[in-house]
């Protein structure tokens, strides 16, 4: 239950209208005016995944098909009791029979290109497509809402008629206006229209000198408009046809009215699917405009939201916030001075909790986590009463009142400024109690105070957080950041020594605080600096894990470079000798078929000294030196390879291990989940290291592992594929790669498309292709970076 109170000071009905804006339809803009927060996970999950689906489709094809929709309920009503729709009414109902066949293909069309749209596949089915009605209604009226003459012969005999009429009776009438001896008894040489009936302009003297009958005069009676005689039969023909006409085509829209009355109930049932689709897609254009992200929903009264923004502030203007309940805390009190931003605080954190169970997405980073409450309560803002004489005390008490009175285990409540209005230190001691009953009753809290009484709550109470909002003392403005587990100053001496009050006045005033007082806001002074020193820490030593992620990737690429070189050098020397040995072996070849001739020819010349000739021939070919036999030694050993070898796998630069001797020139390598093949010379043999003792450590800060050169993505649902390519991208940018493997496997295509498209839009890939013979082929996407 969440009252309307509740949604006024959220300001949930403006960002409705912010949500209206991205109808297609007045019937989305009711249904949006109609939105309210769901109480169930169930509904609220089931409203957010009908959003996550619209919000793919947008993703997938820019937009979808939904113009056209039309409020007919009131037509197809009318028609069904018997009445007559005239042409306009009969377009709309076409229009929206269209737009419903239009959408309905769309998505099925989605879904048997395997993309996966269950909630909306099962929405467009319930839409019946009537193209007879919609070609008959075509067939009979065009776009401006006028009947066709092409609609009946009847209708195409009588206008035929008509036109034929209308020239005999101007061509009649146009012999006046040209005649020079009428022209001076008419006030203007034109033929007009009056009743219907084609007449002349007759200047009032020359009545008697055209006779038949007159249908109007002018303002100043200086004019008369008068049917001669001569057209007045013919006038008469044509108004018959006129009427004939008339007729004929309410018998046309009456009976295209009999038609949509046979299916009146389907189309019925059309109009309010098709209010749904444009409605469900006005969340998701709403979704893709504030850059907003689907949270995870739970009923265990836990959010968190990192980067939250409020949707109805600048984002030039908005400071993110990261806002976390229900998990270590289930209260988090606000403390600090007024305008430092805690009310933006309040109510950023309850509109996305609302805009969560009502199925809309959230403005945060992704991992958005939001609870379903089944109930929600806000006392925020000056809501003094003048009518019912009550102050701004009074008016915050009595809300409060009807909040305590309701609240439960299943409740999220904000206070504003609790307990203020009165004395100090009354207030203070009723803001605690008050406090003390929601945390009793489960309820989930956030309140704000200025009241130092209420700094040390947290310290006291288990599932109580302090909280405060930064402020520069420098610059005498709010940072609105919110810090956790921090009470605010009053900062109210700082700021007044900024301003120049004379020291005197800040000395005097500092003896006039208790000693509590004191201590307190030495104590939060201690903590806000050790706060800004572990964010400095924290900030280096990211700085450094950046800076080794960079080396290591630098030496990574030089050591590379020395293996390909070294192997590059050996190749040219293998090469250079064997070359020289085929020289060698072809000379010997030469000599001793030369010796066989003259052997044949006569010559006495053993067999074993050919033999010896051969030998000395072999004996001939250039010999290696020491060292390169020492070279070609150690390579052809790190070149020997056997299952369980610890190798590093070059082109990819990883360490891994042999699963399978595929044959005798490739072996099939384990690379942490992956598994590939790879040759001898694409491989190097590592030496297996000892087991060590791990080293105590001493520093609380670790530096993360370096991305490496491929992302598997197999098996993965597209939508979590997205989420993981997404953030190894980032990754691999800032770790300086060159070039990655996105492994997707083959399948059914759907997840190797996806991939494509998204890598084809990404700011930082420069071209993509697909893997080689050896690189897992189309399973593979290989992308160059910028």
């Amino acid at each position: 239950m969440v009252n309307d109170r509740t949604l006024r000071v959220l300001e949930y009905e403006k960002m409705k209208e912010q949500l209206q804006a991205h109808a297609g339809s007045t019937l989305a803009k009711e249904r949006i005016e109609q939105l309210h927060p769901y109480r169930e996970l169930g509904e609220a999950k089931e409203a957010q995944n009908f959003t996550a689906e619209a919000a793919k489709v947008i993703r997938l094809r820019g937009q979808a098909p939904l113009g056209g929709i039309r409020q007919i309920h009131a037509h197809v009503r009318r028609a069904q009791i018997g009445g007559m729709l005239n042409a306009g009414e009969l377009n709309e109902v076409s229009d929206t029979l269209y737009a419903g066949r239009r959408i309905r293909s769309f998505i099925l069309d989605m879904t048997e290109e395997t993309v996966d749209l269950p909630l909306l596949e099962g929405l467009v089915r319930q839409i019946v497509t009537l193209p007879e009605i919609e070609k008959q209604i075509r067939d009979c009226i065009d776009e401006n809402g006028v009947v066709l003459d092409s609609a009946s012969s009847a209708l195409r005999g009588l206008r035929q008629q008509m036109r034929s009429l209308e020239s005999s009776v101007r061509s009649k009438l146009e012999q006046y206006t040209r005649s020079p001896d009428q022209q001076k008894r008419l006030s203007d040489s034109i033929v007009t229209i009056r009743n219907d009936r084609y007449v002349l302009p007759v200047k009032q003297e020359y009545r008697s000198s055209f006779g038949g009958i007159v249908h109007d005069q002018s303002s100043t009676g200086a004019t008369l408009f008068i049917e001669p005689q001569a057209v007045v039969s013919m006038n008469n023909e044509l108004r018959e046809a006129r009427v004939k006409e008339q007729r004929e085509i309410e018998r046309i829209l009456q009976e295209l009215s009999s038609y949509i009355a046979e299916d009146g109930e389907e189309i019925l049932v059309n109009m309010n699917t098709l209010t749904e689709l444009d409605f469900t897609f006005a969340k998701a254009y709403y979704a893709r405009d504030q850059k907003a992200v689907q949270p995870e929903l739970n009923d265990e009264g836990r959010f968190r939201f990192m980067e939250a923004r409020h949707p109805l502030i600048d984002p030039e203007e908005m400071v993110p916030l990261d806002l976390e309940l229900g998990d270590e805390f289930g209260t988090l009190v606000i403390t600090g001075p007024n305008t430092g931003g805690k009310t933006v605080t309040l109510k950023t954190a309850g509109l996305l909790t609302l805009m969560a169970q009502s199925g809309l997405f959230v403005l945060a980073e992704e991992e958005a986590e939001a609870a379903v409450f089944s109930k929600v309560f806000a006392d925020i803002g000056d809501e003094q009463s003048i009518e019912q004489s009550l102050s701004t005390f009074s008016s915050h008490m009595t809300n409060i009142v009807d909040i305590v009175k309701q609240v439960d285990s299943n409740s999220f409540v904000l206070f504003d400024e609790i307990g203020a209005g009165t004395d100090p230190e009354e207030g203070s001691a009723l803001a605690v109690s008050i406090l003390d009953y929601v945390q009793e009753a489960g309820g989930k809290l956030i309140a704000t105070t200025h009241y130092s009484e209420l700094k040390g709550y947290a310290y006291n109470r288990a599932g109580v957080m302090n909280a405060s909002v930064e402020f520069d003392v420098e610059t005498l403005r709010p940072t609105y950041r919110l810090l956790v587990g921090v009470p605010g100053r009053s900062n109210a001496f700082a700021i007044s020594r900024q301003i120049g009050l004379p020291d005197a006045i800040i000395s005097n005033a500092e003896k006039e605080m208790s000693t509590d007082t004191k201590q307190v806001e030495t104590m939060i002074a201690s903590l806000d600096e050790q706060r800004k020193e572990t964010e400095s820490v924290w900030q280096e030593a990211d700085d450094l894990r950046q800076e080794a992620a960079r080396l290591w990737q630098e030496l990574n690429n030089a050591w590379n470079e020395v293996l390909q070189k070294r192997d590059q050098i050996i190749a040219n020397a293998e090469g250079k000798a064997k070359n020289e040995v085929d020289k060698a072996k072809a000379q010997a070849e030469e000599i001793i078929a030369e010796l066989k001739e003259m052997q044949k020819e006569g010559a006495e010349i053993k067999e074993h000294r050919l033999i010896e000739a051969r030998r000395q021939m072999e004996q001939a070919a250039p010999a290696m030196t020491k060292k390169q036999k020492q070279v070609k030694q150690k390579a052809q050993k790190e070149r020997t390879f056997e299952v369980g070898d610890e190798v590093k796998v070059l082109r990819f630069g990883q360490r891994g291990h042999i699963v399978e001797k595929v044959n005798d020139n490739e072996f099939q390598v384990q690379l942490g989940i992956m598994k590939m093949t790879a040759k001898p010379e694409e491989m190097e043999k590592l030496k297996s290291e000892p087991a060590k003792e791990p080293k105590r450590q001493v520093s609380t800060t670790s530096t993360a592992a370096p991305a490496r050169p491929e992302l598997d993505l197999r098996g993965e649902r597209y939508e979590d594929a997205v989420q993981r390519l997404e953030k190894y991208l980032d990754e691999v940018v800032l770790a300086g790669y060159r070039e990655v493997h996105i492994i997707h496997g083959k399948g059914t295509g759907a997840l190797r498309k996806g991939v494509k498209e998204y890598l084809r839009n990404h700011p930082s890939i420069k071209s993509t292709r697909d893997g080689g013979m050896n690189e897992g082929g189309i399973g593979n996407t290989v992308a160059e970076l910028k």
